[in-house]
């Protein structure tokens, strides 16, 4: 079944929807500066308390771009479900000290707030601490791969959405950190500021500012109104059978209807007149080059059908009929897959299982294997294709219920 959500995976993080101003107590500047006075505090020394007003800190432990995790079964159907691994910032610093580590203020990255329960949260990367792994193992944590916490969320849990999307924003906040720990103008080191939200260069004579980056990918499902269908690309890395939108990367002095013309056209040989916006999503599970990437999506109505593919590019692209993509969607069991990769999690948070392919997960059907099937619905390529799939047929009261991104998508 094709499955419709009110806001895209990696999308809706509440806990940074709203920046607040520098006399806030829960500001960035504010809260770094009650970070530094709790960090001083040493019970062995008789240093003086921190502030009774200071904020509760909570810290989200990243190993290798894999954020800390915990997970639970509950209910009577015994759903499984996993849960961000947040310990205090007393806890952190104990943990950083058994490694012989002294947790400072500059290894923090500031990712938000809650007003309401006046809680600061940050990130931290604690991928040369290996002491960290089994010492956290014990309290049933475990650093797991931020995709496969995508295909275990429950997208009808907001709450877990919600949770997906902080670990997404953190994730691509602290490998952008890594990756500009130097000045690309004069080659010097780099230091966070307001509260690792950006860097600058330590060069007196250059102090360049640096922001972090997002990358920018058109994409597109190329469209065929007049026979009714739908152009889809294999990439050479896909599994078997698996086929999905075309995209690409914008390029320096273009509009984004002009990147997606200028893809389509490279990867394809397909000529695109209109282009229309559909919705767009953060994707920060693409490589730690890209920490991450923002997916704009279009439908593109093409006004030429002969293929041409750039071998380079794709491995091959077909037209395929909206019926044959509505028989796909029905067959693919996107729900089992979910339960099936968080009781993998479940297993892993356990000690059970230390790794895994999640290969099959994206290719759990019922019955007799269909010729194809899409990505699933944590990405924005699965709401192109079920929204063009579906334009016209019926909706049951789950996809009623849930329309806001596929409204207003005119003659597709």
């Amino acid at each position: 079944m094709s499955i419709n959500l009110n806001a895209h995976a990696f999308a809706g993080n509440l806990i940074r929807s709203k920046t607040p101003k520098p006399n806030d107590p829960l500001s960035p500047a504010s809260v770094y500066q009650s970070l530094k006075t709790n960090l001083l505090q040493n019970p062995e020394n008789n240093s003086p308390p921190p502030p009774s007003n200071s904020p509760l800190f909570k810290v989200l432990p990243f190993r290798k771009g894999m954020p800390l995790a915990s997970s639970s079964v509950t209910g009577d159907d015994d759903v499984p479900s996993w849960h961000l691994g947040w310990i205090s910032l007393s806890d952190c610093k104990g943990f950083l000290g058994k490694c012989g580590v002294d947790l400072t203020e500059d290894s923090l990255v500031y990712l938000g707030s809650k007003a309401e329960e006046d809680v600061v949260y940050w990130a931290i990367d604690v991928s040369e601490e290996d002491g960290l792994v089994p010492e956290l193992g014990t309290k049933q944590f475990c650093f797991v791969e931020l995709r496969t916490l995508m295909v275990a969320t429950d997208w009808a849990d907001s709450s877990a959405m919600g949770e997906l999307a902080i670990a997404g924003h953190a994730r691509a906040l602290l490998e952008w950190h890594s990756l500009s720990r130097f000045c690309g103008h004069c080659g010097e080191k780099t230091v966070p500021k307001e509260a690792g939200r950006r860097k600058q260069c330590s060069n007196e004579l250059c102090k360049k500012r640096i922001y972090p980056r997002v990358d920018p990918v058109v994409i597109m499902l190329v469209i065929d109104r007049e026979n009714d269908r739908a152009l889809f690309g294999r990439q050479s890395r896909f599994v078997p059978r698996m086929w999905s939108c075309l995209a690409g990367f914008i390029e320096p002095g273009e509009s984004l209807e002009e990147a997606v013309r200028r893809e389509t056209y490279e990867e394809t040989g397909i000529e695109v007149g209109e282009v229309v916006y559909h919705s767009s999503q953060p994707w920060p599970v693409g490589p730690s080059s890209i920490p991450c990437q923002l997916m704009v999506g279009f439908f593109a109505h093409a006004k030429s059908l002969e293929i041409n593919v750039d071998k380079e590019e794709l491995e091959d692209a077909q037209w395929h009929s909206r019926e044959d993509v509505r028989k796909a969607l029905a067959v693919a069991e996107y729900k089992k897959a979910q339960r099936t990769t968080a009781t993998k999690v479940v297993q892993m948070c356990k000690g059970v299982e230390k790794g895994q392919s999640l290969s099959a997960d994206f290719n759990v059907e019922s019955g007799e294997l269909a010729p194809m099937f899409f990505p699933g619905p944590f990405a924005i390529a699965h709401h192109l294709i079920s929204t063009w799939a579906y334009q016209d047929a019926p909706t049951d009261g789950a996809e009623a219920d849930s329309k806001q991104l596929s409204s207003s998508i005119p003659n597709l």
